[in-house]
């Protein structure tokens, strides 16, 4: 994916004209251009509040752990976390996994990445049964480019199908990344989350 490169070295506006034809106006009423599916998601995400780190194996993985670790001062702290694989996977960095809502942080995976409003879609996969509201306030989540999606439906469609022999219960979205300074009716009643997104190339 092309995607990150021009997103962590975005072109200036005079390098983009560049790229379009000479005298190359758009209408006033012709339909807006649709940015690709990982360009809408990440520009969503973002200002949402989100913070991710583009990392493209498993060694950039453990780095981009080791300085949110570091930046958040978490070392040798409490991480609510339900998945044994998480947990092998950063079993060197001597963190208590344990199932407690005061941990100083919750990780996991996600179902998919919504695009069209920069979520993250989540199940009892990931939260079993508990609510938002029921787990630490700081996520870091691991992800994969695979999971990029357009749509919510498009999110649901593809948990079904992916678990045909029972579809798991408490699916719901995280989108709210930063604290609001003033009551948003937009997302009232929704549970904002520190997040930070370790996003693996694997396309």
């Amino acid at each position: 994916m092309n995607l990150f490169k021009r997103f962590l070295n975005p072109k200036s506006k005079s390098d983009e004209n560049q790229d379009l034809p000479e005298n190359a106006e758009r209408g006033k009423y012709m339909p807006e251009v649709k940015l690709p599916t990982d360009e809408r998601f990440m520009m969503n995400f973002k200002n949402n509040g989100g913070k991710f780190l583009y990392c493209i194996n498993d060694e950039e993985i453990q780095d981009a752990f080791d300085n949110i670790l570091l930046e958040n001062d978490w070392y040798e702290k409490e991480c609510c976390c339900f998945d044994p694989n998480l947990k092998d996977k950063f079993s060197s960095y001597n963190l208590d996994f344990n199932k407690s809502a005061n941990a100083e942080f919750f990780l996991c995976t996600c179902e998919y990445l919504v695009a069209n409003d920069g979520s993250i879609l989540i199940s009892s996969n990931q939260i079993k049964e508990r609510k938002l509201h029921e787990l630490p306030p700081n996520f870091i989540i691991l992800s994969s480019t695979s999971q990029l999606i357009d749509t919510i439906g498009e999110g649901l469609r593809g948990i079904k199908f992916k678990n045909k022999q029972q579809i798991p219960s408490n699916i719901t979205t995280i989108k709210n990344f930063e604290t609001q300074k003033e009551n948003d009716f937009m997302t009232y009643g929704s549970s904002t989350k520190n997040l930070y997104l370790l996003l693996l190339e694997d396309l």
